[in-house]
């Protein structure tokens, strides 16, 4: 379901609006991006050297670049906190009591350009997503204004965003994330034998359990018997210890309350002068106004009324006079019901409920231990029949993994060889287990080397960290990202000539069908981008500030030019131009673009 936007509560509310840095003439528009998510706006207040910073956002490929210690990973930490990632008082500004970060995402797609050379058609339906951390560690997550947990603003924005750090490459020296990479095209093959395996686990587990703990089931047998015989022959009631309390009490006292009775009934009627004598004279006085006094016969009339009340609680005080004595078998009875169910109590209580819920409990264990007795002599061929349907199911996940491998291969081999590595081999490499997984009959892993005439050994033992990173963005191009949008961290450390422009080219790719950010050293991959922001650090009375800002086309050109040479000469800014005007020669053939 979508949220309606509206900006965390005690905050500033922004106008969300899409940037409009220009690009060169001649740039390739950039295609829609698919409907998704897309981070349109971003506010950071008092993170690290950020005093106050906010950024809008479009589609395509956004670099951010500037130079080293100006803070250009302090966007990715900035996402990273809405991403839910662990929370260090460090990251608040010196001096300031809190941080803040707000995304706002469209949460259709809107159509947008490299030169923005169309009228956007931005969605008004808008989310927002905030967290704040205290100095004091305290840290307050919000969506849409509401203050949800951690967990909940995770789960949301691991919708819409990934990030790449700049070392998560080493995730794919995981041999399950290796599997999970071949089995995202298998959904329902993978799912079926996940199903069946879990199946064939429970029923094994319940015959081990049978077999191995007879004699233990027949102590539980008899103990839960023993104890709903117990409570059964008690057979409690919810609610009767109260009137059983009650009526003991009244028993135990009973010759207090006749002598209570006998002084009452004294006064009422037993005694020379008695209140039913002084009622009787009242009425009587009253005998001679009543014939002439209409109120008068009225008052003697509820005085007559009220001698008949008193004459009743007489008799009835004079019962409980006369019974001044407990009977004894009564008196035990009561006595030995509530010793009963103190008994029950103390074992199974404490109180009368819990007892009953307790024997709930045990009439339903031992329902189950009746049925695993009756169930036993089948349920060795039931774990029989789901071995089978468990091998049928993997040795078909398997095929489907063998069929899927070499085409997968040998497309992220394609990149992988674009980004500097032209000797480079990858396969995916099935090795059967002793006994089948959760996962399935088989091990997956990905078999690399880069280098000629090497043999094919495990990714986790060959491969450098720059070649992690380089198959890391193959994967990404080639699969696509999870999400609609994909952020980058210095993905590109290690990477240089040839290899600097096919790892631009392939970011671009993926940001046909994807919202991209990066955060580069490499004037290859800023010539390429859609939108170039800088990020520069300054001094303002006495204190260290970093700011972001979109570059139009001339600054563009003159930070480029700094990013290859250190300078903006006119050999620098030549090369910088040459740069950019290739950005537009290259035009992706439609067999090409990433389908999502």
């Amino acid at each position: 379901m979508t949220r309606k936007a509206r900006a965390p509560r005690a905050e500033k509310t922004a106008t969300l609006s899409r940037p409009s840095p220009s690009a060169p003439a001649g740039s390739v528009p950039i295609e829609p991006v698919p409907a998704g998510p897309a981070l349109a706006r971003l506010e950071v207040r008092n993170l690290a050297t950020i005093r106050e910073l906010e950024l809008d956002f479009a589609g395509g490929l956004s670099v951010f670049t500037g130079e080293t210690g100006a803070g250009k990973s302090i966007i990715v930490d900035a996402l990273g906190l809405l991403l839910g990632s662990r929370a260090n008082t460090d990251l608040i500004r010196t001096g300031e009591s809190d941080l803040l970060v707000t995304g706002f995402w469209n949460e259709v797609a809107a159509d947008s350009s490299a030169d923005q050379s169309r009228t956007d058609q931005t969605s008004t339906d808008q989310s927002s997503a905030s967290r704040r951390l205290a100095a004091q560690g305290r840290g307050v997550a919000r969506l849409d204004g509401e203050v949800v947990s951690v967990r909940e603003l995770q789960e949301w924005a691991q919708t819409r965003l990934t990030i790449h750090w700049q070392h998560s490459a080493v995730s794919l020296l995981g041999p399950a994330n290796q599997r999970a990479l071949l089995d995202r095209g298998l959904p329902d093959q993978s799912a079926a034998y996940t199903h069946t395996y879990r199946e064939w686990q429970e029923a094994r587990a319940r015959l081990e359990r049978l077999r191995t703990n007879e004699r233990e089931r027949a102590r539980q047998l008899d103990l839960l018997t023993f104890q709903s015989r117990e409570i059964a022959e008690v057979a409690p009631l919810p609610g009767e210890e109260e009137p059983l309390q009650a009526e003991l009490s009244r028993l135990a006292n009973l010759e207090t309350i006749a002598q209570s009775a006998a002084g009452a009934l004294t006064l009422i009627s037993d005694g020379e002068e008695n209140a039913l004598g002084f009622l009787g004279e009242a009425v009587r006085a009253l005998n001679a106004s009543a014939r002439y006094d209409e109120a008068s016969a009225a008052l003697q009339q509820e005085l007559r009324a009220a001698l008949d009340s008193l004459q009743a609680v007489s008799g009835e005080l004079r019962a409980v006079a006369e019974d001044g004595a407990a009977d004894p078998e009564q008196l035990a009875h009561v006595e030995g019901r509530l010793g009963a169910l103190g008994k029950l109590r103390t074992k199974y209580g404490p109180t009368l409920d819990d007892v009953l819920a307790f024997q709930a409990g045990v009439e339903e264990e031992l329902a189950a231990l009746t049925r695993d007795e009756q169930v036993a002599g089948t349920l060795d061929a039931d774990v029989e029949a789901l071995f089978s349907e468990v091998r049928r199911t993997g040795t078909a996940l398997d095929t489907a993994r063998k069929q899927r491998a070499a085409p997968l291969a040998a497309e992220l081999l394609a990149v992988i060889r674009e980004l500097g590595m032209p000797h480079a081999r990858l396969e995916f490499r099935l090795s059967p287990l002793p006994e089948p997984a959760l996962y399935g009959p088989s091990d997956v892993t990905i078999q690399f080397t880069a280098n000629p005439g090497e043999d094919l050994a495990p990714l986790s033992d060959v491969a450098s960290g720059g070649e992690l990173s380089r198959v890391m963005l193959a994967i990404s191009t080639v699969l696509g990202a999870d999400t609609p949008a994909v952020v980058f961290d210095e993905v590109d450390a290690g990477i240089g000539g040839g290899a600097a422009l096919a790892v631009a080219e392939q970011l671009w790719r993926l940001a046909r069908s994807r919202q991209v950010m990066v955060v580069t050293h490499l004037a290859q991959i800023a010539a390429r981008a859609d939108h170039h922001y800088k990020v520069e650090k300054a001094v303002e009375e006495g204190r260290t500030v970093s700011r972001v800002r979109p570059l139009a086309p001339d600054e563009r050109l003159e930070e480029i030019a700094r990013m290859l040479g250190g300078n903006t000469s006119e050999a620098a800014l030549g090369h910088a131009r040459e740069l950019m005007e290739g950005r537009d020669v290259k035009e992706v053939k439609p067999s090409d673009r990433l389908k999502v």
